[in-house]
């Protein structure tokens, strides 16, 4: 089989998967391509995706704010903001992107198809974008708008209901006060390594009794987790 009928086979099961005939296939063939594809492959004719997840990701951000503006009429700029951030952010879009089944036909170098955890996360997340772009350029506005609705609304209430917006922190001392009326406190536990390198481990508590703990490379971020943490422990 031919690289050419390949690749032809490859796009028609992509197709598939997102539910759209192309009418250009490079359109989708350049969005599913990551850059380090094209350099093990000097042969290929198609671009990668960095364009296209441009364009998707301003399509994405119109879709999302229209759809929050007309949903909550009475939300403040300030918390529609919020909600569309949690939508959109590369964790969100890259879950979707998972559930799709996309990661099983990135075309990327043998070396980025190796990478797990947080950066394949943004490879998901970009090309995720780059077929919303891919879609408005070949299938318009309203296609584009259908994937998006398809994919990421139904996110939408869970985000709201459990203040997923918010940063743990933020969230786990508001229910802390409705629930028990108390504010948060969080303390330093343990701090090793050297200063360029240090990792700090953080409690959070209410009242004297320990909730949690978190780690990270800045107290503040040791802060977030622990804080994300309490929000498991507590099941709030």
């Amino acid at each position: 089989m031919t690289e050419d009928i390949s690749i032809e086979a490859h796009i028609a099961k992509v197709e598939k998967l997102i539910g759209y005939t192309f009418t250009n296939k490079e359109h989708l063939l350049s969005a599913i391509t990551h850059r380090s594809y094209l350099n093990e492959h000097r042969n290929a004719t198609q671009d990668h995706n960095e364009r296209l997840e441009f364009l998707g990701d301003a399509v994405l951000e119109l879709v999302i704010t229209d759809f929050l503006f007309h949903k909550y009429p009475h939300k403040p700029e300030g918390e529609l903001t919020a909600v569309r951030a949690a939508l959109v952010n590369t964790v969100s879009l890259s879950e979707s992107a998972t559930k799709l089944g996309i990661n099983d036909y990135l075309l990327m170098s043998k070396g980025e198809a190796k990478d797990t955890g947080r950066a394949r996360q943004y490879i998901l997340a970009n090309a995720f974008e780059a077929i919303i772009g891919a879609l408005y350029v070949d299938q318009g506005y309203e296609a584009s708008r259908e994937f998006i609705e398809k994919h990421l609304f139904s996110k939408t209430e869970q985000i709201v209901e459990k203040r997923l917006w918010q940063d743990p922190k933020s969230r786990f001392q508001e229910l802390a006060q409705e629930h028990e009326n108390i504010t948060p406190s969080y303390q330093t536990l343990a701090q090793v390594g050297p200063d360029h390198d240090r990792v700090f481990t953080v409690g959070v508590f209410l009242k004297d009794k320990k909730i949690a703990e978190g780690q990270g490379r800045a107290k503040q971020e040791a802060q977030q987790a622990a804080a994300e943490a309490a929000l498991a422990a507590k099941g709030w």
